[in-house]
């Protein structure tokens, strides 16, 4: 049985986190006082206990010039004695349906082993971030540039990303949380981490689309093999995008991951004709996210 956590429970997610994971105490107890909510956290229930959870964090997306909701998941896992009887998965199911229903229309993760790729594929997850080379903005050196004020620090961060198209954004309780955990391990160099996206709702994310490059016309027909909204085909014309269903005639065809990448400009200019010509290629980033 599937359900929300509440306060019974939540010491039961914070026993299987540290089952599954080992991760130290004094980081769990940052991450459950900046990042837990009871009506974010999803939890399979079987012999009257939590065997499987996962939490939906919420965060800002630039996405073609306008932030929209995404939701980050986080701390998918599960008992190893009630492992492979899909409990993951249809936790995961049901997070698209709790993404549906607060109109987020996509979801994001850092899987943390090369198999969880493959596994997140299965489910219309895409690989849209790639891991970065370079040391991103030291926070211990914010911090130290503003003295007693955080806040001031968070400014001169806020302003090297707000601007960037589809990046991870932040508030300053977000920032609050990664100065607090990264001071826990002595700032560690932080680096763009490998990603996926899910899309919930292509027809908001095309018309968004739409709306940043008015110039482009095109059709695409889309398969989404777990939403069926998502099945369709969609005109972009002047600025709009029109959904069609049953599907028309296309001049691109996509499934849901596909077109993750394509939206994302992920990789893009390695496409051929014409997804290159119509899709440009852009850097998704995603960072700074309590890994």
């Amino acid at each position: 049985m599937i359900q929300f956590a509440d306060d019974n429970t939540k010491q039961q997610v914070w026993d299987m986190w540290k089952t599954v994971f080992n991760d130290p105490d004094d980081y769990m107890e940052v991450y459950f006082r900046w990042k837990y909510l009871n009506e974010n956290t999803l939890i399979y229930i079987e012999d009257g206990k939590a065997v499987s959870s996962l939490q939906m964090l919420s965060y800002q997306f630039t996405f073609c010039g306008t932030e929209i909701p995404a939701i980050y998941l986080s701390g998918v896992c599960t008992l190893p004695e009630y492992r492979e009887k899909g409990y993951s998965r249809q936790l995961l199911i049901k997070s698209f349906d709790v993404a549906a229903g607060r109109n987020v229309p996509i979801i994001l993760l850092v899987p943390q082993e090369e198999w969880l790729l493959r596994f997140y594929d299965k489910l219309g997850f895409a690989r849209t971030f790639d891991p970065g080379a370079e040391a991103l903005p030291s926070l211990k050196e914010l911090t130290q540039k503003y003295p007693g004020d955080l806040y001031a620090a968070f400014r001169e961060f806020d302003s090297l990303f707000r601007h960037k198209d589809v990046t991870v954004q932040k508030s300053f309780d977000d920032f609050y949380a990664m100065v607090e955990e990264a001071a826990l391990f002595g700032f560690p160099p932080k680096k763009n981490l490998m990603g996926m996206a899910r899309v919930i709702d292509a027809h908001r994310l095309i018309s968004i689309f739409a709306e940043r490059y008015p110039q482009t016309a095109f059709s695409i027909s889309v398969r989404d093999e777990l939403l069926k909204v998502n099945s369709a085909s969609f005109t972009v014309v002047g600025g709009e995008a029109r959904r069609y269903s049953p599907p028309e005639k296309s001049l691109f065809h996509a499934n849901i991951r596909k077109l993750a990448q394509l939206l994302f400009g992920y990789n893009t200019l390695g496409d051929e004709e014409p997804f290159s010509a119509v899709f440009p290629e852009k850097v998704p980033s995603m960072s700074y996210m309590l890994e």
